[in-house]
């Protein structure tokens, strides 16, 4: 049973912006951690940003001050606006929602690449 949607990955040239988007139910949403995470051909899975269930946002020090992370309460998304893309930035893009205790779920994963 698939519990998070994303969307919104693609193809953009350096300097440009994307806006991810996890889909979930709002049970999920409001009781978990949320994170993005991304993966780049042959390299680990890292972290990109986080997001508590209290709105507490934190950021690899590789995306601060270029990517935002938000809750929409209304479509029941975790959203991911990334701007001033790199080619560095190029990587397949994870949802996760995670409740200690609770679960921890993934999305299937959104392509992001940015040439320069």
């Amino acid at each position: 049973q698939v519990q998070l949607v994303e969307s919104g990955g693609g193809s953009v040239q350096a300097g440009g912006s994307l806006r991810l988007s996890c889909a979930s139910s709002r049970t999920i949403l409001s009781g978990s951690a949320m994170g993005w995470y991304r993966q780049a051909p042959g390299k680990q899975r890292e972290l990109v940003a986080t997001l508590t269930s209290g709105g507490t946002a934190n950021y690899a020090d590789s995306v601060k001050g270029r990517f935002t992370i938000s809750r929409d309460n209304v479509m029941n998304t975790v959203d991911l606006q990334m701007n001033s893309l790199r080619p560095e930035d190029t990587a397949v893009y994870y949802c996760n929602a995670y409740k200690l205790w609770g679960w921890n779920y993934w999305g299937q994963g959104t392509q992001v690449t940015v040439s320069s």
